[in-house]
């Protein structure tokens, strides 16, 4: 059997859909499991044994989906299942030229117009997270398993390296990794209080807080370091491999609802997650040793990019609020 995978973006969806690979895969052992993805987050698949081959496509150009569909056509798929649930993600899986074109019940998708593609519709989830829906695709094959894998090679890091080095050269009890970063301006924590943080835990817990930054956010990251009274490290340039050898390797991850926060979770870092306008219980780490710090419940602006009040909701969440949940984060390893 051929299968084709479609999940365009973005890094953290795409990481929350990985385990209907892995289920593919420990069921289908013979199958060919393809994957369609932007170009942008192609390296993490990559990463991923599961999945024989990456079908990358510069999704933002139309010289691009074009040239994607004529890369599928020779794939020869027997199914296709779209895990986005956009009119572009399920027009390319229609287009594949696959034989069963796979897709979610009409009220889970996000642009309903999508439906119009599909030949079939997967059963829906049983339980809130987006894991849970994602892994409901498997019924289309015939598999009741709804195991939450991850598997994911994490390859040798230099970065991962270097701060080790940094920590052993210190004498100190291991580092937290900070994520300050937002693809949406509406899940950015205040700054300063990143730096706030980063202090309590190298005076409390003997960590060294090292704060994740990528393209143009060097600057935010130095605010963080800055703000902490030299507490705080930058952590090197990082790809998404790094990303995951730091958070295999660390203490703790404190982050927003953000790509690196659920590379950290796939990874089984522990985990202090700080969430907005998105709702934990469908995108927040899924180990129950972990703690997601919400105000979901009183945001006027579920799942919208910008505030529309003058204070976003995320700002009702304090240094003190953070520090009390890695208290108890902590507490939860050093009694295990």
């Amino acid at each position: 059997m051929n299968i084709l995978l479609v999940r365009l973006g973005a890094l953290g969806d795409i990481v929350h859909a990985l385990p209907v690979a892995a289920g593919l895969r420990a069921h289908l052992p013979g199958a060919q499991i393809d994957w369609l993805v932007d170009v942008r987050h192609a390296k993490l698949l990559e990463m991923v044994p599961a999945i024989d081959r990456v079908v990358a496509v510069d999704s933002r150009s139309v010289a691009g989906l074009f040239a994607a569909v004529r890369q599928l056509r020779r794939g020869a798929y027997d199914a296709a299942v779209d895990l986005q649930g956009l009119v572009k993600s399920a027009a390319l899986a229609r287009f594949s030229g696959a034989d069963r074109v796979v897709g979610f019940p009409r009220a889970l998708l996000r642009e309903k117009a999508a439906s119009l593609f599909y030949s079939e519709r997967c059963d829906a989830p049983a339980g809130p997270h987006v894991l849970d829906k994602n892994l409901a695709s498997l019924s289309a094959f015939g598999i009741d398993d709804r195991s939450r894998r991850f598997p994911i090679a994490v390859p040798e890091s230099a970065a991962s390296a270097t701060v080790a080095a940094r920590v052993t050269a210190g004498g100190l009890a291991g580092y937290a990794l900070m994520n300050p970063s937002g693809g949406w301006p509406n899940k950015r924590w205040p700054t300063e209080r990143f730096g706030e943080v980063a202090k309590s835990l190298a005076d409390r817990h003997r960590l060294l807080p090292v704060v994740l930054w990528g393209p143009g956010e060097e600057v935010l990251a130095q605010r963080i370091a800055d703000t902490s009274y030299g507490a705080a490290v930058l952590a090197p340039p990082t790809g998404v491999g790094d990303v995951l050898a730091l958070a295999r390797g660390a203490r703790l991850v404190i982050s927003g609802d953000t790509g690196p926060l659920h590379l950290a979770a796939a990874v089984g870092a522990p985990i202090v997650a700080i969430f907005g306008p998105t709702d934990p219980r469908r995108n927040g780490p899924w180990s129950a040793s972990d703690i997601s710090l919400s105000r979901f419940g009183e945001c006027l602006c579920h799942y919208r990019r910008r505030c529309r009040r003058s204070r976003p909701c995320i700002d009702d969440i304090s240094a003190e609020d953070v520090s009390g949940a890695i208290d108890r984060r902590l507490a939860v390893d050093d009694h295990a």
